[in-house]
């Protein structure tokens, strides 16, 4: 009888593990993983369960869902000139529409990228631009989030993108993860 016992409590151990490690998997959890790139200067947290992919050129790093491979986060870093805030680049609405016309949707890429949310916030003596887009691509919607930040004369975008379909499940989830984003 003992014997049965334990092969019921050890089939309902590893039930359990599986369980928990796959609820990260299509973003259904609210678990959230930490980022850290000490040398590039910046952190965040991403959802449990996806996987840093490299790219040969673009992104510093790029996380995708491994169920909903087109689910991601990125972080571009690209020089500014010395002396040069977030602020004299624009309001966070002149910075949501230049990055929208330039990174999201620039001319001749198929995409339409409208800007639905543009708002500034301050963490830890920096300044953030929070932007919201809905993303129209050939056959597909999306809804991309992304926080601005300007520090050690390097701008950094941290992008967070979802298929439309996928935006009320996981929406909130995500607004969280654009908002750990942080820069030293």
């Amino acid at each position: 009888m003992q014997r049965g016992l334990w092969k019921s409590v050890a089939a309902i151990a590893c039930t359990l593990v599986l369980a928990l490690t796959l609820q990260g998997c299509g973003t259904t959890g609210n678990a959230l993983t930490p980022y850290v790139d000490a040398l590039g200067g910046f952190k965040f947290l991403y959802p449990v369960g996806w996987v840093q992919v490299k790219v040969a050129s673009g992104p510093t790093v790029v996380f995708h869902d491994l169920i909903e491979e087109t689910e991601n986060v990125s972080v571009v870093v690209n020089p500014v000139p010395d002396g040069q805030t977030l602020e004299s680049l624009g309001t966070p609405s002149e910075v949501g529409y230049k990055l929208s016309k330039t990174a999201i949707a620039p001319p001749e890429s198929g995409r339409v990228a409208e800007l639905v949310n543009a708002e500034a916030r301050e963490a830890n003596g920096k300044t953030y631009y929070l932007l919201e887009y809905e993303v129209q691509l050939p056959g597909q919607r999306r809804h991309n989030l992304a926080s601005v930040a300007v520090s050690r004369g390097k701008l950094f975008t941290f992008n967070v993108s979802t298929p439309e379909r996928r935006w009320a499940k996981a929406g909130d989830l995500l607004n969280r993860v654009v908002r750990s984003f942080s820069v030293d």
